[in-house]
């Protein structure tokens, strides 16, 4: 009988590899599937029954609980959804469940929700609670507005929001004094965290690191947001190889006039880079249309991509900025214009032995012009339909650089070549912007599916195109409700 050593030495890794966290007050260490949900180990391994199970899939938020990472010396606090997160995810991190914020009271977030009829049935209030106490967590000043963003993923049947809404005015009062430079601290003088939270750097820091695990076998897993909604079963089965663990994959850089986005770095990380932000101010907006803040805190730009969806929003916005992979193999790198890298539907020039390491861009010059679209069933937190992006430099009174990508309207992501070849020497006007779509027709090839006709789908990104320059070059043109 022939036996499989490959087979042999995973199925070693997988019964040596042990996640070792805190949750709430208690080191664990469990030898359960690294696949698994973080969830399932809350509400069955700890039966820890506050955290509920909604949906498994994001987008209700009941399963909302507080990750705690290593950062500078401290503990940096996100809300995450349980269901998403695989358990090698949290190897070395602090998680908080709703009893793991007990202070034998009432915390001012719980006060505040039952002060104001804020809850009914229930069911979703412990997700409300993690997120809003995300909201005060945040190393920067907690108000109205940030409560209200840090609920974006979390769903009520109930109470119509006008209450929570009116718990949050109260929150943002009660917290409004808080040390933006020392949260924890401030957190736990004040009654809204135990005690224990104090400890909880120190003790972070005794869990061993599983950096040098074997890097030549398992399931290649970053936020996981996507793989544990389509392969589940396959991920509890599986050996896991966390990339997100990964030193060399984390982190944003200026160098040289790029910009380079480690491959783990997460969507609020973009978001709240302000290397980014500087050039491309509207980047924070465009993301509250990808995902809510517990998803956009777990999913990486390089899942992003790998999934190789063919509507991905991130996907679309960095091809209009021409960016480029660097992809890692057991022997060697190389670098992949990201246009190159999709092959066909969920088809990509990504060998079995390679992860994406880093995904870079030049950093656009001050005259650059750059914006996002997207046309989905909701506003906020929902698949595109279609979506694209575009960077247009400006020449004088002409064109000089464009590139225009769109999604949902080919098998893979798209740049719109012929279309930019178009209008690069043009002048931005209503007759330019009219032959430009229809040469965009000439260069799509939209299916019907359950988003829409093929139809529609060129009819969206016609729209598209046209809102781009309208946004981008307010008062230049004079077209007609006729013409759009």
């Amino acid at each position: 009988m022939m036996v499989n050593q490959s087979y042999i030495k995973s199925r070693l890794i997988y019964l040596c590899y042990m996640i070792t966290f805190i949750l709430n007050n208690e080191m664990v260490c469990t030898a359960n599937p690294a696949g698994s949900s973080l969830l399932d180990f809350i509400r069955f391994d700890m039966e820890l029954k506050g955290t509920k199970s909604g949906c498994r899939e994001g987008d209700c938020g009941a399963c909302t609980v507080l990750m705690g990472t290593p950062e500078n010396g401290g503990v940096t606090y996100r809300s995450i959804v349980s269901c998403l997160t695989p358990l090698a995810n949290v190897h070395g991190k602090h998680i908080v469940t709703i009893e793991g914020i007990n202070t034998g009271f009432l915390t001012p977030v719980q006060k505040a929700l039952v002060d104001n009829s804020a809850t009914q049935c229930g069911f979703c209030t412990p997700g409300i609670v993690m997120s809003l106490s995300a909201a005060e967590l945040s190393m920067t000043q907690t108000t109205f507005e940030s409560l209200i963003a840090s609920l974006s993923g979390n769903i009520c049947r109930c109470t119509g929001y006008k209450s929570i809404e009116r718990a949050a005015e109260e929150i943002a009062l009660v917290i409004k004094e808080k040390d933006a430079d020392d949260p924890v601290g401030w957190l736990v003088a004040n009654g809204h965290l135990p005690g224990y939270f104090l400890s909880i750097a120190g003790r972070l820091e005794e869990i061993e690191k599983n950096e040098d695990e074997d890097k030549s076998f398992g399931l290649k897993t970053a936020g996981g947001t996507d793989l544990m909604v389509q392969k589940a079963d396959e991920m509890s089965e599986s050996v896991i190889l966390p990339l997100q663990a990964l030193r060399e994959l984390n982190g944003i850089t200026i160098m040289e006039g790029r910009c380079i986005i480690g491959a783990s770095v997460t969507m609020s990380e973009i978001s709240h880079s302000p290397e980014i932000r500087k050039y491309l101010p509207e980047l924070n907006g465009f993301m509250k249309l990808i995902g809510s803040e517990q998803v956009r805190n777990m999913a990486t730009v390089a899942g992003n991509i790998a999934n190789a969806s063919p509507i991905g929003d991130m996907t679309v916005m960095l091809l209009a900025l021409g960016a480029e992979l660097t992809i890692k193999g057991e022997e060697r790198e190389r670098i992949v214009p990201l246009k190159e890298f999709f092959i066909a539907y969920k088809k990509t020039d990504l060998a079995d032995n390679e992860h994406i390491r880093n995904i870079s861009f030049d950093i656009m010059p001050e005259s650059a012009l750059f914006n996002f679209e997207k046309v989905s069933r909701r506003t906020h937190l929902d698949i595109a339909s279609v979506n694209s992006a575009m960077l247009v430099r400006m020449d004088g009174q002409r064109i000089g650089e464009c590139h225009i990508a769109a999604g949902g309207v080919s098998p893979v992501p798209l740049c719109l070549d012929r279309t930019c070849e178009f209008l690069r020497g043009k002048e931005v006007t209503s007759e330019t912007i009219l032959q430009t779509v229809a040469i965009m027709k000439e260069e799509i090839s939209p299916i019907s599916d359950v988003r829409g006709s093929a139809e529609y789908k060129t009819l969206l990104l016609r729209q598209l195109i046209i809102a781009h320059f309208l946004k981008l070059f307010p008062g230049r043109l004079n077209l007609s409700p006729e013409m759009i």
